[in-house]
């Protein structure tokens, strides 16, 4: 009888989840997302090195360039620039 009353709780508590999530999306507030196709994309993220608490390296593909940006709370530079082909990882065995 104490497990009736523990299903019935959880489908309960999955109904006003549900009902939630529908009222929210009829009021726009959650919108279903979609992942980015990969193919068609020309800027790319390809990754963070955090130098200190305010201070980062990101590495940016744009179309057959990478950069090198540093970021600071003074703002943003570019530090370098080159060929994508020339930095991409080789195979490794």
């Amino acid at each position: 009888m104490e497990m009736m009353g523990q299903l019935a709780a959880v489908a309960a508590v999955l109904i006003l989840l549900a009902a939630t999530l529908w009222w929210l999306r009829r009021r726009g507030f959650a919108a279903a997302v979609r992942p980015a196709r990969r193919s068609g994309r020309v800027l790319q993220s390809l990754e963070r090195l955090p130098l200190g608490p305010q201070h980062t390296l990101h590495l940016v593909r744009l179309g057959r360039k990478a950069l090198l940006v540093g970021c600071s709370p003074g703002g943003c530079t570019v530090l370098t620039d080159v060929a994508w082909p020339e930095i991409e990882p080789e195979a490794r065995p």
